[in-house]
């Protein structure tokens, strides 16, 4: 058996992210959708007992998720637990692209592609595992002070 060690206590391509860990109950299945409809490519994949998938880690357009079976009503999915609170956001190089593809392998469209104050192209969809995704495309550099202002005349009446 070879160990290797690392001088970093967290590897590049976790770094400066909160790491999503989505619970769904059909992980296979889910991997299978997610390629389909997302472009996303799996990493790497844990396989446990009666074929669940105990851990998997995907990519898309270079951010990286985890994803497992659900287990259990603590760990279950938003279908288990009758929705979700949480918004996955990714960032990809064309979210109409995107959007159309992932529509067109079964994602429900929650909200069409759209120029957003904040400087992004936003879609935001559901995939049929419940989960909600928020794509967007990176349109132009803000600072905060401009986006504040900007949100402004989005969430009040001016």
């Amino acid at each position: 058996m070879t160990t290797s060690t690392s001088t970093h206590t967290v590897p590049e391509h976790y770094r400066h992210s909160v790491i999503a860990h989505v619970m769904v109950d059909g992980a296979h299945a889910a991997i299978d959708f997610y390629g389909r409809a997302f472009g996303a490519e799996e990493l790497f994949r844990i396989d446990g007992p009666e074929g669940r998938v105990v851990h998997a880690e995907v990519g898309i357009e270079g951010s990286v998720f985890m994803l497992g079976d659900a287990e259990g009503p603590l760990f279950g999915g938003p279908t288990v637990l009758g929705g979700t609170t949480v918004g996955l956001h990714v960032f990809v190089a064309d979210v109409d692209a995107l959007t159309r593809r992932a529509v067109a392998a079964g994602a429900e469209l929650l909200s069409p592609p759209a120029d957003q104050f904040h400087g992004d192209r936003t879609a935001m969809l559901r995939d049929p595992f419940g989960h909600v995704w928020v794509f967007l495309t990176h349109l132009e550099d803000l600072t905060p002070e401009e986006i504040t202002r900007r949100a402004r005349g989005v969430f009040t009446e001016e």
